[in-house]
């Protein structure tokens, strides 16, 4: 033993170094049958298993130009970074857009911008911008809600993402009067710091379940009486990642605080089905809808994935026959993707956003009932060129997700699945999260919302109107190549928005109907 430690002990450093690789050789041939390159060429075939995990990394920061990557180039999370930072957000020498593109938008500039006059809300508040539309108002629910900002933070759960994720959103959103919608996991504590909320039913009913897994009106009337800054129910029949499939949330993944806030058991798999059980049909959705505005006093939504329209045109005729149904929609684009999901829905399952919201505003406007309805939408809205083609097709708010999740520093890993995103937003993992600093993120979201509305202010003015809701089908134009050149939204999509009733700013801020930081009732 002695004589063998001094032979050890005369090893060179490089000479570990090949003991090292010929015992990896050794593995690769003789022992591991998994990998047929690293059997064929071993230590060397690693090389190539490596560079594959990195491949993103390498593609994201040196191979990729500035507006080739998906699901957001690298002009887009730059524009987020800097306005979540309140950084220089401009950029010099022109466009390096190609304006000649299919689908690309031109916004129409009025030759004479509109004027501030003196005394306007927006001389003291750049960044002052709610919708202008009530939710709940034509339904007369006993408490409508005006969302204090046009721009909002979608459905994201906690536990899809971390504590201090969902804490710092909040945060911002309270900042910036804007709401923050729970997503369907329930409502924890990380979602209840001071903003408004609009609580998500999903289908397995988190939050809001019996023992046996049903809903719970119960409860929820309990959630809302004891949580008055839940301003409204949303009732998830889809959404854009992955509509009309359910999920699994592992037994390894859920904790002692996921498990009481969904209302699920420790140690099993908990299931989010794709169907609901509370209602089975069209009228039952409607009856559903009207029973918990009725229990809770509250206004109540649908969000939807668009695919086929048999359904929709069923819904819509049912709201104008009997006065009844949703008070909000949102409308979420096949885009959407911070739920994890197979690719073959992620890639084509559910329209667009652009085409599976034009497609259902028009059916509600030939119903001659689109007024009634505050419609939500969702799906890569988050900068003003395309929450302007946005309003003018007919939406009334927009809500974020992924936008939000970059101003609190979201860096595009895709590893939101893996339960290791490397900026802890979307890991339960307390090292990964330990990160982030929540005062700070929240500030970066709240700046980015500021500076997102001061902007689309900005062109809504340059486009001559007061507020978004001014637009029309007529102020977007779209590229639609072969000899149509360009064509407006309502050439291309074949019908006109509802125009908005829209009195002037000044009436927003003097009837705020509850929204955002000012809550007195109107």
């Amino acid at each position: 033993m002695h004589t063998l430690l001094l032979f050890l002990g005369d090893i060179p450093w490089w000479g570990w170094i090949l003991i090292v690789l010929a015992l990896v050789a050794i593995r690769d041939i003789f022992v591991q049958r998994s990998h047929t390159i690293s059997h064929n060429f071993p230590i060397v075939g690693h090389l190539r298993y490596f560079l594959e995990s990195i491949g993103p990394e390498l593609r994201q920061y040196l191979v990729a130009n500035n507006r080739e990557e998906l699901p957001f180039n690298r002009n887009e999370r730059g524009w987020i970074y800097a306005s979540a930072k309140k950084e220089n957000n401009y950029e010099g020498f022109g466009t390096d857009q190609d304006i000649y593109s299919h689908q690309y938008i031109f916004v129409n500039n009025a030759m004479l911008p509109f004027k501030v006059p003196p005394g306007h809300p927006n001389t003291t508040d750049k960044h002052f911008l709610p919708c202008a539309k009530v939710m709940g108002a034509y339904r007369q629910r006993k408490r409508p809600f005006r969302p204090g900002s046009v721009i909002n933070i979608s459905a994201m759960s906690f536990g899809s993402l971390s504590a201090k994720a969902v804490e710092s959103m909040n945060l911002g959103a309270k900042k910036a009067g804007a709401y923050h919608n729970t997503g369907e996991g329930g409502l924890s504590p990380y979602h209840s710091m001071g903003a408004d909320v609009v609580f998500q039913v999903g289908t397995g009913y988190f939050g809001v379940r019996d023992k046996n897994g049903n809903f719970s009106m119960k409860k929820l009337k309990k959630m809302v009486e004891e949580k008055p800054f839940v301003r409204a129910i949303e009732i998830k029949l889809s959404q854009g990642a992955k509509p009309g499939k359910g999920g699994v949330l592992p037994a390894k993944k859920i904790t002692r605080e996921i498990a009481d806030i969904r209302h699920v058991d420790m140690g099993k798999d908990v299931l989010s089905p794709a169907n609901h059980t509370a209602f089975s049909s069209i009228k039952e959705l409607i009856a559903f809808v009207e029973d918990i505005a009725r229990e809770t006093g509250l206004p109540v939504g649908i969000k939807a994935a668009i695919g086929k329209l048999d359904q929709w045109h069923e819904l819509a005729s049912l709201m104008k026959e009997t006065g009844k149904g949703p008070d909000f929609i949102t409308i979420d684009g096949g885009e959407g993707g911070t739920g994890a999901a197979p690719p073959s829905f992620a890639d084509h399952v559910s329209l667009p956003w652009v085409y599976g919201f034009s497609d259902v505003y028009r059916i509600f406007k030939e119903m001659d009932i689109a007024d009634r309805i505050v419609f939500v939408a969702s799906g890569k809205l988050g900068f003003p060129a395309k929450a302007t083609m946005a309003f003018a097709m007919g939406a009334d708010c927009i809500n974020v997700a992924r936008e939000a999740m970059m101003s609190i520093g979201c860096i595009q890993a895709q590893s939101c699945h893996t339960n290791r995103c490397p900026s802890g937003v979307a890991t339960q993992n307390k090292w990964l999260q330990s990160g982030i600093n929540i005062p700070l993120k929240s500030d970066r979201l709240h700046q980015y919302f500021d500076t997102f509305r001061k902007e689309f202010l900005e062109v809504t003015h340059a486009c001559g109107y007061e507020h978004p809701c001014q637009f029309t089908m007529y102020d977007v134009d779209i590229s639609v190549g072969d000899r149509n050149l360009t064509q407006t939204l309502a050439a291309t999509y074949k019908y006109n928005k509802v125009k908005v009733p829209f009195e002037s700013m000044e009436k927003l801020k003097e009837c705020p109907h509850l929204g955002g930081s000012n809550k007195n009732e109107a």
